[in-house]
């Protein structure tokens, strides 16, 4: 009987974010597998290992995973993932995919999924806290209140959206957030910034016109509408 595929988000970078499921599942399963190379050099194996210091003796898959936002190179990419992943499967064991954040927002580990549930395998998936929520707390702000809207935006390929109310969580923002900084204090609204939330390196920028012109990867922005 094949094994089952579980996508395990490990939270944003603070090992004691991770959820008391995810190490559960973690332990239960034959092999670990994480985005990367190495296990030293792979974000989410690092969180876990705060969390998990057992994990070494686990049964390790390494998944490379492309840094470019082509999506035809990341799913081919997660295709060839998934298929390493269903090599474990097919000898009946389990197999918890460590996903940074949770495994349902924009994760490439929803490529895999795809493929392990078109090719007939059980997947489950054990959530993980977000790193906009991570940021947020650290920031000691609230997302949102009373019928405020709150918007969920990846800056890949634009800009936020200045005519939307509410909260927006600017995701992938670190190479244009200069412009949004920019863009916040001509409008009159808000910007707040974690770059590298609950990890070695963490800044914390709380105020507009401290926002540098260019971050890290690992940023997350809210940008609010008025100064509240």
């Amino acid at each position: 009987m094949a094994g089952t595929a579980y996508g395990v988000g490990v939270g944003p970078g603070d090992p004691e974010l991770i959820t008391l499921k995810a190490v559960r599942v973690v332990r239960s399963c034959s092999v670990v597998a994480f985005p990367g190379e190495r296990p030293e050099d792979s974000v989410a194996f690092g969180i876990a290992a705060g969390s998990m210091p057992w994990i070494h003796d686990k049964e390790l898959l390494a998944l490379p995973a492309p840094m470019t936002s082509d999506r035809n190179v990341v799913a081919a990419a997660q295709r060839d993932n998934a298929w390493r992943v269903e090599l474990e499967l097919d000898a009946g064991k389990d197999v918890a995919v460590l996903v940074l954040g949770d495994p349902t927002v924009y994760s490439t580990f929803a490529h895999m999924q795809d493929v392990f549930v078109g090719d007939g395998y059980r997947v489950e998936l054990v959530s993980g806290v977000t790193s906009f929520c991570a940021a947020a707390a650290k920031l000691g702000e609230s997302l949102a209140l009373w019928d405020e809207p709150l918007h969920v935006v990846p800056l890949i390929h634009g800009g936020p959206d200045m005519g939307l109310d509410g909260t927006q969580v600017l995701m992938k923002c670190g190479s244009k957030i200069g412009q949004v900084r920019d863009l916040a204090l001509s409008s009159g609204s808000r910007l707040s910034v974690v770059e590298r939330c609950g990890m070695d390196g963490e800044r914390v920028y709380a105020h507009t016109e401290d926002v540098p012109d260019r971050l890290g990867y690992l940023s997350v922005a809210l940008l609010r509408q008025g100064l509240r």
